[in-house]
């Protein structure tokens, strides 16, 4: 007669067995926050102050007049406008080394192709469609590129670039060629399951990337608290051994001085780092959002008190720059503006033709 089987005991597992911890177990991940809060403005002389009003005054000027052209039926399909979110751009493109440093953003990308010096008039006949426009009309306001400028988008899917700018980042230490890349995503693409695969690949390759959080608070139209466990997003690099930062995003000398910190982390080869850029924006999140969720009170309060635009004026004042001169510049924008918006509507439309180009990188 066969022996019943006896059950084996369970082996039991102590802390001998487990495999040690990572190297590198001290790092402090508050230490880039706690060197900016040192000094949490960049000190920028007069010339540095007047070109980040300049290019933030471009950016609130072109896509005031992108929304005109929206309404006029001159622009067409999904439309995200940066009014209000300027100062995060500016403040971190220009720290960026143009050529070298590449970019990468979801579909609000208007403002960040300004920031990188790229041309108004391409960016505004890719807008409207147009054979000029810098991705011959067939990108359209979500999907502009420049390989030339290292701005490589522009995307649809939300959370996507973060991936893209991964790869871009291992490109840079691939090639060795000193660059890095700012990946920017908002709140809303902040829950994406791609984000997060994207940071621990980031972290173990140790690649040369900084992850933005452009945190406008309210995504496509619901407020972070009733989407987000944690609002914070500053704090989710944790698991990753990431180091974040907390900016105030509607600040360019506090946006620069972040960018200076997060930069010198990254190009000293210590890999990744989070920022969350808290910022506003005072438009829906597109052309077609009446923003119910939101009170006009509340817009209106933040232009009043948070404004970067006018935050950067009155720093320019503070430093004796006259008023006058101001008024000039932001005339001299206008009119740049409306050139390009000009131009738009006088450059042809594409032909049928360019429908089968740019489908394959090569030619088989």
């Amino acid at each position: 007669m066969a022996k019943a089987a006896t059950s084996k005991p369970t082996p039991r597992i102590g802390a001998a067995d487990l495999p040690a911890p990572a190297e590198g177990g001290n790092f402090a991940l508050s230490s880039l926050q706690q060197n900016f809060e040192k000094d949490r403005r960049f000190k920028a002389d007069e010339a540095q102050l007047l070109s980040f009003y300049e290019q933030m005054l471009l950016i609130r000027r072109f896509e005031e007049k992108a929304g005109q052209l929206y309404g006029l039926g001159l622009i067409g399909g999904f439309c995200h406008l940066y009014i209000g979110q300027e100062a995060v751009a500016i403040g971190l493109q220009s720290a960026a080394t143009p050529g070298k440093d590449s970019v990468i953003t979801g579909y609000r990308d208007h403002g960040h192709m300004l920031a990188y010096g790229i041309d108004p008039n391409l960016i505004m006949a890719e807008l409207t469609g147009r054979a000029a426009g810098i991705s011959h009309g067939k990108g359209g306001s979500m999907h502009m590129f420049s390989t030339e400028h290292k701005f490589y988008g522009g995307h649809g899917i939300v959370g996507a670039q973060v991936s893209l700018g991964g790869g871009l980042a291992f490109a840079h230490k691939y090639n060795e060629d000193g660059g890095l890349c700012i990946a920017y995503y908002g709140d809303g693409a902040a829950n994406q399951g791609q984000v997060y695969e994207t940071m621990n690949m980031a972290s173990l390759w140790n690649l040369p990337i900084v992850f933005v959080v452009e945190n406008n608070g309210y995504a496509m139209g619901t407020a972070v608290g009733r989407s987000s466990a944690e609002t914070e997003f500053y704090r989710r690099g944790t698991a990753f051994r990431i180091p974040g930062m907390k900016v105030n995003g509607m600040d360019v000398l506090e946006v620069r001085a972040a960018a200076e910190v997060a930069f010198a982390h990254v190009r000293a080869g210590n890999g990744p780092v989070l920022m969350e850029c808290n910022t506003y924006r005072y438009r829906g999140h597109s052309m077609s959002d009446p923003a119910k969720y939101r009170t006009r009170e509340e817009v209106q309060g933040v232009r009043e008190t948070s404004d970067p635009i006018e935050r950067a004026k009155a720093d320019l004042m503070a430093l004796g720059v006259n008023e006058d001169k101001l008024k000039d510049l932001d005339k001299s924008i206008r009119a740049r503006v409306a050139e390009a918006a000009d131009f738009a509507e006088k450059s042809p439309l594409p032909e049928p033709g360019e429908l089968y180009t740019d489908v394959l990188v090569g030619e088989y």
